[in-house]
């Protein structure tokens, strides 16, 4: 068996060089002056894809300076609109201020000149209140008077129908 592995190997050693000769293809012959064209104008076609890439990033760093300019503009419209804010809740603040403040003095003065009303009428009640007990006493009195003056009269006159 072992011969038989080393005979195959043999004839595929003997056999594989010659395949691989048969899969090589001969160059056709170039000359310098073509390789010299070539490539000038392969250089020709670097030079202006660099060139394009050039006018590209020129073009890149003309948009970015002008998106930075954008954005420094934007910035200050913040900055703008920041400001214009405080300054409206700093107005708001004093504006409720000025409000509470007005509010407060109109509930005083209201509830002052309810006290007073309101005081006035106690008194008015009050010396209403007087004069009535006054009055009612003056009234007892009087009643009292003309009690003892009917039975007066009735001790003085007789009574009419007994003569």
């Amino acid at each position: 068996m072992k011969r038989i592995i080393i005979s195959l190997y043999f004839a595929f050693c003997i056999l594989y060089p010659h395949t691989a000769v048969f899969a090589v293809e001969t160059a056709p012959r170039i000359s310098d002056k073509e390789i010299i064209e070539k490539l000038s104008a392969l250089d020709a076609k670097i030079d202006r894809e660099i060139a394009n890439v050039r006018g590209d990033i020129k073009e890149l760093r003309a948009e970015i300076k002008r998106l930075d300019e954008g954005q420094k503009a934007l910035q200050q419209q913040i900055n703008d609109l920041k400001e214009s804010t405080r300054q409206q809740i700093n107005d708001l603040r004093e504006l409720i201020k000025w409000m509470l403040g007005l509010f407060i003095s109109i509930a005083l003065t209201v509830m002052v000149i309810m006290g007073r009303i309101l005081w006035n009428q106690q008194k008015k009640l009050t010396q209403i209140d007087t004069s009535l007990e006054a009055q009612k006493e003056e009234i007892s009195f009087i009643k009292t008077l003309i009690e003892k003056l009917q039975t007066l009269i009735e001790k003085l006159l007789p009574p009419r129908g007994v003569l």
